[in-house]
């Protein structure tokens, strides 16, 4: 292991022991819950810059079970558990003959089980461990050409020489605060991963507007947007808008193998903007995301487009 891993390691490991005493003092009882609600997020590049490069799409579900849920989180672990089900396509920027210097085609699956608590008094933390899936085997690029073949899309012949099938064990933590700062609603926050990718990264995120107020909040992880995974209350048919940026350090990536020539960037950065509108049944969410180069030789960044919509019954 190199210095770098063996750094976030660290910090990990800094954070596990700050969680230590809240695990401890948890009573985790799975008896008597029901589903909360749930969550679902898609991202696609055709929905931002309109090209069909790097990140180029990602879909999530999640389903959130507890006993209740009043608005606000438990001073507890595992008394509100997200179990998140995913999968994302990763491609160089040509879809037939990339580039040298390009990085190589990934299907990727996820799965994995988070909570989120109260550590102290409005410190709001999340926790969460999962299994990440490269490879063939997923089956995602098997989907990918599918779904080009149906909409007449060129074929992504560059799924012939993905990354070569990996599971990932994977740990990741967040921490933050919200509080008012005039009309907005700020939210700065740390957080933490180790597996598949390692790094730790800092940001912020506004709200404004008619906001959803009691909800529980759950983020994306490619873009950082956060979407609904339990809804709350807002006023009819009133827009309210986010703004989000933050910046990681990335250690290690098992998205770029030594093998291949092409190192990953140690810097990441994104923006974000998004809208939301919602009717007593319906909501929806549209939002962009600029992400920073990724890899070193990428020429520019990227823009993707997300979209999230939620009927209640």
């Amino acid at each position: 292991m190199t210095n770098r891993p063996k750094a976030a390691l660290r910090g990990l490991l800094l954070l596990a022991a700050l969680l230590v005493p809240a695990v401890a003092r948890a009573e985790i009882d799975f008896s008597g819950r029901s589903t909360l609600g749930v969550g679902r997020f898609f991202n696609n590049d055709y929905l931002g810059d309109g090209k069909d490069r790097w990140q180029t799409g990602s879909y999530n579900i999640s389903v959130v079970r507890g006993v209740s849920w009043d608005g606000a989180l438990p001073s507890r672990p595992f008394e509100i558990m997200e179990y998140r089900f995913g999968a994302s396509i990763i491609a160089p920027s040509v879809l037939s003959h990339p580039p040298a210097g390009d990085r190589r085609y990934a299907g990727v699956l996820h799965f994995a089980a988070k909570t989120q608590f109260e550590l102290a008094p409005k410190v709001e933390t999340g926790l969460g461990f999962g299994l990440v899936a490269v490879g063939p085997s997923t089956g995602v690029a098997n989907f990918h050409e599918s779904v080009h073949r149906i909409f007449s899309a060129p074929t992504p012949k560059v799924a012939k020489d993905q990354l070569e099938d990996h599971l990932y064990p994977v740990i990741d933590g967040e921490m933050g605060r919200s509080f008012a700062l005039g009309a907005l609603d700020a939210r700065p926050f740390v957080e933490a991963r180790a597996g598949d990718e390692t790094l730790v990264r800092a940001g912020f995120d506004l709200a404004f507007g008619m906001r959803e107020q009691g909800a529980l909040w759950l983020r994306d992880e490619i873009t950082g947007q956060r979407y609904v995974g339990i809804s709350g209350q807002s006023e009819p048919l009133a827009p309210s808008f986010v703004l989000g940026a933050d910046v990681a350090h990335v250690f290690d990536s098992g998205y770029f193998p030594a093998e291949d020539g092409v190192d990953f960037e140690g810097t990441r950065t994104r923006l974000r903007a998004g809208v939301s509108l919602r009717s007593e049944t319906f909501g929806l969410f549209y939002g962009v995301t600029w992400l920073s180069k990724e890899f070193e030789g990428q020429p520019e960044g990227q823009l993707l487009g997300s979209l999230r919509a939620r009927v209640n019954f």
